[in-house]
């Protein structure tokens, strides 16, 4: 009886959600992932699964066993690759969550950098703007971006990025500039339903104090993409960070309006699960990341 095999091919199905799945993740047949998992059932005396013949689900005992094992298994992999870092290359697999935006405009063009410099490295990478718990869906790390919440994680600073309202200059020539926040309410407005301000728009006023207006959207879209691109377009304002519409404002192909009104500045960070130590391919991912970003280039 091998229990971290069993724990390895239960966490594997989960994950994969299908015994199918599951068994071509791990190289194995579907007929010897069944009974691992069978076994595994009967020596805890507890139905870890919930089976049908459409889908495959863990029940509430089994999603508690699969969150240990998914600590189990990675406390288990940082201690063999604590030990081999000594002999040779990091290796293994990272698996991170990073936001679509960033993740698709400044992540995508080094992730070929990094798997150059350490070839026997692997990456499983999810871009979503869903906060993951990273623990419980097994993540090694995540870029986020925003005021961090209160965790148990820790976080290392990449960068910074300014959000700034802004509109095409065909647009504005069509339209009028605005020369107060509240002027905003006359315009057509594409706003980013995952903000976590929602609608709310609070600036920073010349003299000092907080302005916040709340616009009314003639667009909204979960992407922020969609919201620079329908702007590019003359379709209305747009409030993005730099990151996303830096390249535009510095091209002249948008252009920044209420200048004068300072919004939040928003922080970059990498974060991931606290543990005792921290795994060298994690370690060289994180150092790569604060490396990348010394100096951005979106402002």
């Amino acid at each position: 009886m091998d229990r971290f095999l069993e724990m390895k091919v239960f966490a594997a199905v989960v994950d994969a959600g299908s015994f199918t799945a599951g068994a071509e993740v791990l190289g194995m047949s579907k007929a010897a992932v069944s009974r691992h998992v069978a076994e595994l059932e009967e020596r805890l005396g507890v139905r870890l699964l919930h089976r049908t013949t459409r889908r495959l689900s863990p029940t509430s005992e089994g999603e508690i066993f699969h969150a240990r094992c998914r600590e189990l298994l990675a406390n288990l992999e940082e201690a063999e690759a604590e030990i081999s870092s000594g002999v040779g290359e990091a290796s293994g697999l990272l698996k991170l969550n990073v936001p679509v935006s960033f993740g698709l405009m400044h992540l995508a063009p080094l992730w070929p950098i990094f798997m150059a410099r350490h070839p026997r490295l692997a990456l499983d990478i999810t871009l979503s703007d869903r906060v993951a718990d990273l623990v419980e869906e097994g993540y090694d790390a995540a870029v986020r971006i925003g005021q961090l919440a209160p965790s148990s994680l820790i976080s290392r600073r990449l960068a910074s990025t300014r959000m700034v309202v802004c509109a095409s200059p065909d647009y504005l020539a069509r339209r009028g500039e605005p020369a107060h926040p509240a002027d905003l309410l006359g315009h057509d407005v594409i706003s980013y339903s995952l903000s976590a301000s929602g609608e709310n728009w609070s600036f920073a006023r010349p003299g000092g104090g907080e302005v916040t207006v709340r616009v009314a959207p003639r667009v909204r879209t979960n992407s922020g993409d969609t919201c620079r691109a329908a702007a590019l377009q003359h379709q209305g304002i747009i409030f993005q960070p730099t990151f996303i519409v830096g390249q535009d404002l510095a091209q002249g192909t948008l252009r920044e309006i209420l200048p004068g009104y300072r919004a939040a500045e928003l922080g970059i960070h990498v974060v991931y699960p606290s543990r005792k130590f921290v795994s060298p391919k994690l370690r060289l991912l994180v150092d790569f990341l604060v490396e990348a970003f010394t100096e951005p280039d979106w402002d």
